[in-house]
């Protein structure tokens, strides 16, 4: 059986909903949807570019407690509130990944869990063996 090591960020939904950050299994990590949020306040309000940027630091932060860094990224996935804003999404998106451009996808929901949220990110990484 492969092994699972798990990252906490200790998100006050982490035990409540029962979920990890990531999880590593095998070569594979899983990223969960990441939010800006810091201290159960959101960071960059009003701001999609900003809480971009400190989502994709925060998955940068989980990827290597995993052992693995953003150029093992192969996928992510971007549910934003306003797709209009995809421009200000798309270029932080960009600062991180330019030259690894992993499969991307962005879509507009409806609502994230706070209303002042307006960007969420899943990743997944493949780590070369």
């Amino acid at each position: 059986m492969m092994s699972r090591k798990q990252v906490f960020t200790g998100s006050p939904w982490e035990p409540l909903v029962g979920y990890c950050r990531a999880i590593r299994v095998g070569n594979r990590i899983e990223v969960a949807g990441t939010t800006a949020m810091k201290d159960g306040e959101v960071v960059g309000k009003g701001d999609p570019y900003e809480q971009t940027r400190f989502v994709l630091q925060t998955i940068e932060k989980a990827l290597s407690e995993l052992g693995a860094s953003m150029s093992d990224v192969v996928r992510t996935r971007m549910f934003v509130t306003d797709i209009s804003k995809w421009e200000e999404i798309g270029r932080a998106h960009g600062e991180f990944f330019h030259t690894i451009q992993p499969a991307a996808t962005m879509v507009e929901v409806k609502a994230l869990i706070d209303p002042l949220l307006l960007v969420e990110i899943e990743a997944e990484a493949i780590i070369q063996q």
